[in-house]
């Protein structure tokens, strides 16, 4: 499970989150949902130990992100790209990373089946699509076939195909027992794949439930953000 406790982030003068709280659970996949600037990306950023917050709680299962014994087996994390050098090939990246966290070397040809990169896998990063390139940063995250998947725009470059095919993924994951936290702008897809909601707004939730709960008498997902977040509709 992750547990966001009350999480407070300051820069000088500017509060970004203001007591955020909420739960992602297993078996469950949680949208976390946000306009520009609402606070998104420094949420994840302190749960995966990328920031600080100034006071409140992080945590994955029972102990902060730094405190885990084998973080990839546990967390497999996709921000705002794959991280990879964009000479080295796809498979090289996916080695690399598989080598330094002590992972076998079969995971990398797993996992490029799982995203479907393998007649890309001796391209170099330079050359691959946005699409591709989310689907690298996928397989990355999934090399320790970890409990948890936290995800930021997955389906961002993806054709129509490749959205299907990781709605169906991230469903089969939570199916399995597993948790999903995602964030998209795409609500129409959010609302397809989601079973909880979190909305957040000027660093505050203002919404938590789950999907239907936060649609409510709105009647779509993105009928809610925008009453929630602007005070209006789309």
């Amino acid at each position: 499970m992750i547990t966001i406790d009350d999480l407070v982030k300051r820069r000088g003068s500017r509060e970004i989150l203001s007591g955020i709280s909420f739960q992602a659970r297993p078996g469950r996949v949680t949208g976390f949902l946000g306009p520009n600037g609402a606070g998104k990306s420094s949420t994840l950023r302190i749960l995966l130990g990328l920031d600080r917050a100034t006071s409140g709680t992080a945590l994955i299962g029972s102990v902060p992100f730094a405190r885990l014994p084998d973080p990839l087996a546990t967390v497999g994390a996709m921000l705002d790209g794959s991280g990879a050098h964009r000479a080295r090939t796809g498979r090289a990246h996916l080695r690399w990373v598989a080598r330094s966290a002590g992972l076998p070397r079969r995971r990398v040809d797993e996992v490029l089946e799982v995203v479907g990169l393998t007649n890309a896998a001796s391209k170099r990063i330079g050359g691959y699509s946005l699409g591709m390139g989310r689907r690298l940063a996928l397989a990355t995250a999934l090399l320790g076939d970890p409990e948890i998947l936290i995800l930021d725009e997955p389906v961002n470059g993806l054709d129509p195909d490749g959205i299907r095919w990781i709605r169906t993924f991230l469903r089969e994951r939570a199916a399995s027992g597993r948790t999903v936290l995602l964030s998209s702008h795409l609500m129409g897809e959010l609302a397809e794949t989601v079973d909880d909601v979190v909305i957040i707004k000027e660093g505050r939730v203002v919404a938590d439930g789950t999907l239907e709960e936060v649609t409510g008498s709105h009647g779509t997902l993105e009928d809610a953000f925008f009453a929630l977040t602007t005070g209006g509709a789309p």
